[in-house]
């Protein structure tokens, strides 16, 4: 089984299922699916069922949902051709990086592997999307980071942005003009977060969205 066989709505769900456990958090629930999809606990269930019937997950009523081992590597293909395309939105088409992704969402139930192929190459093979999230290759491997904290969690001293979550694309927009976004510098004093320009001045203050930043110290 391919991606490809699966319909939009269990492409969406195994994606969710497997991006909610990628920064360390607790496998999602039926409740965290259904405020995800904005349907209720009793659709969430029926498709849960649908997609055990198919062997893509492990689910239990009141349990958090877990992909088995074929259900992650279509989620796994599925974050490759969202991530791929959120790059070339980017890169080539200009978007604001708090832009990209719902067109990706649209966009990556219909494009084909060869289609996916030939944005990879146009790219140069590219190892993170926008937000510096990694995207997986094209046999479902990739390098996440090692030994990065989530920045509101930060001690003081100075970092490098790695990563930017997209969950929230407001957010996005306030970082975005904040100047924090990968491969930024930030200084973490005792009650201030400095985003540092190129110029090595302080650039702005980080809104209060730092559980959505992992950074790196330097």
């Amino acid at each position: 089984m391919d991606a490809d066989a699966l319909s939009p709505v269990a492409q969406d769900y195994l994606k969710v299922i497997w991006s909610a456990v990628e920064w360390g958090d607790a496998p999602i629930t039926t409740t965290g699916l259904a405020e995800r999809f904005g349907t209720s606990r009793a659709n969430v269930s029926d498709v849960m069922r649908r997609l055990q019937a198919q062997g893509l997950v492990e689910y239990q009523p009141y349990h958090p949902v877990t992909l088995t081992p074929t259900g992650e590597r279509l989620a796994v293909a599925m974050v490759r051709r969202h991530r791929l395309i959120e790059q070339f939105l980017a890169e080539v088409l200009h978007y604001g990086w708090d832009e990209v992704h719902d067109d990706a969402e649209r966009l990556e139930h219909a494009v084909s592997p060869r289609f996916l192929a030939s944005i990879d190459a146009l790219l140069g093979h590219p190892t993170t999307d926008p937000h510096g999230d990694p995207i997986p290759t094209r046999e479902g491997r990739w390098h996440v980071p090692d030994e990065t904290l989530i920045l509101s969690e930060a001690e003081p001293g100075t970092y490098r942005v790695v990563r930017v979550s997209d969950a929230d694309p407001d957010a996005l927009a306030r970082l975005r003009v904040a100047g924090l976004r990968p491969g930024a510098t930030v200084v973490v004093g005792s009650s201030t977060v400095d985003v540092i320009d190129a110029t090595g001045r302080p650039a702005g203050v980080v809104p209060g969205d730092g559980a959505m930043v992992r950074v790196r110290s330097t």
